[in-house]
């Protein structure tokens, strides 16, 4: 019999054990569902498909794809990359290596990134004004932890070349510089986290990764091959 200490210690690794168990069966399960789910999806696709889905280039992709899944902990973020996984294999509508860009966003940004890139997709010429509202709705102040945090999301997207402010542009696509108005001097403050006046837009890569994250089985896009 063992003694009372060694006994206890005994039961906290059965229960840890027993913990470890139940989460990889959880895993297990969730990724089980998840493949049925895409190949489900794919299977109503014609035929053509199958040299692409047997492809070394996108099982590369569906392994790394996988790789994120695994450590991703919301079902938010699943979904996204089961959208990816399952648009990347029925079309070719970008070249796998912005494929596996996107996965590495997925990767990096959180689900309140994604809540922003979807707020600028459904309405676009959105103000960061707009923007707050539809994640919090509620007024802080500009040195506050909240207006930091909000700061941080739009850089990162903005810098990720997500999003950006709205630019005109020519009739080649050449973006047209802003004409600058001079300012008065009455104003002591800094722009707002909150502006309300600078409009944003997806960046046209930005428009492909929600194009492949956000739809089912996408269609192709006005200008691109397929």
């Amino acid at each position: 019999m063992l003694p009372i200490r060694e006994g206890e210690e005994q039961a906290k690794t059965n229960q840890l054990y027993q913990q470890w168990f139940e989460e990889h069966s959880r895993k297990m399960y969730e990724l089980s569902q998840t493949i049925v789910n895409i190949l489900n999806r794919l299977n109503e696709f014609p035929d053509e498909i199958n040299q692409r889905l047997e492809s070394e280039e996108y099982l590369a992709i569906v392994r790394k794809a996988f790789r994120i899944w695994d450590t991703s902990d919301t079902l938010e973020k699943k979904e996204i990359i089961r959208k990816l996984i399952t648009n990347a294999g029925a079309h070719s509508i970008v070249h796998d290596d912005l494929i596996r860009l996107f996965l590495d966003w997925i990767d990096t940004y959180h689900e309140i990134h994604f809540a922003i890139i979807k707020a600028v997709h459904e309405n676009t010429g959105i103000t960061r004004y707009e923007m707050w509202q539809t994640l919090n709705g509620t007024d802080v102040r500009e040195d506050s932890m909240e207006a930091d945090v909000f700061k941080l999301l739009i850089r990162d997207l903005s810098m990720g070349g997500v999003i950006r402010q709205h630019r005109a542009v020519d009739y080649y696509g050449n973006f047209v510089k802003k004409e600058h108005v001079k300012k008065g001097t009455s104003g002591r403050t800094m722009t707002s986290a909150f502006d309300d006046k600078e409009s944003y837009e997806l960046t046209e890569l930005g428009k492909q990764f929600v194009h492949y994250t956000l739809n089912e089985l996408v269609a192709r896009v006005e200008g691109t091959k397929t």
